[in-house]
């Protein structure tokens, strides 16, 4: 490794750069979505069934229990209910300003990912280009075309296109299933809230 690292020249240290910042950003977000894996719509049944039964204030201390994103969205939009009452339209706004800040964590990252995927093989075929420049160069010094120099100057510029591959590959196959996780979460997180709002809209009474 240590070899074929030196052989790559110089571009190989901004691609280890890259590697080592994708591929942080890829075990962090791995970890984020598994704290988060906690399904919205289970948690607004649970939350529904809690306020059916028990009442407002049974239902904000079932979301300060817990400690998910969804709960602090909920608690949001129940806090906003009993103080408007059935106000639609302030108690949506209030979700919409609570999951601005709650669920700013989803993206967290996501812009890194995307420029790694694009600075790898970039950089990669840079580094193969200065390679194939200082090979020519080689060939022009040594006077006359040898297959084995113009075989190995060829080699060794290709190696970081390859390792700019291999960075970006992994990586951006992780950005497409982090970018499904991130859709299937705010559309079943934005169906649970939905529920929630209905059910605060057919209370008659606000309790205080």
């Amino acid at each position: 490794m240590i070899e074929w690292f030196q052989k790559g020249g110089i571009f190989m240290w901004p691609l280890l750069l890259t590697a080592v910042i994708g591929f942080a950003f890829v075990i962090e977000r791995i970890i984020t979505f598994f704290i988060m894996n906690k399904s919205p719509k289970t948690f607004a049944e649970k939350l529904k069934s809690t306020i059916e039964n028990e009442g407002i204030e049974a239902g904000l201390q079932f979301c300060a229990k817990n400690p998910s994103p969804v709960a602090r969205i909920m608690e949001a939009a129940i806090t906003e209910f009993q103080y408007v009452g059935r106000d639609k339209a302030l108690i949506e706004e209030s979700i919409a300003k609570a999951g601005v800040v709650e669920l700013g964590f989803l993206d967290r990252g996501m812009p890194i990912l995307s420029a790694v995927i694009q600075l790898a093989p970039l950089l990669g075929f840079l580094g193969t280009v200065s390679g194939m420049v200082n090979a020519f160069d080689a060939i022009a010094l040594a006077g006359t075309v040898e297959p084995k120099l113009v075989a190995s100057g060829i080699s060794e510029a290709l190696i970081t296109t390859q390792t700019g591959l291999i960075i970006a590959i992994p990586v951006s196959a992780a950005h497409v299933w982090f970018t499904t996780i991130v859709n299937g979460y705010s559309r079943t997180l934005e169906d649970a809230a939905n529920t929630i709002v209905e059910l605060l809209l057919q209370i008659e009474v606000v309790e205080k």
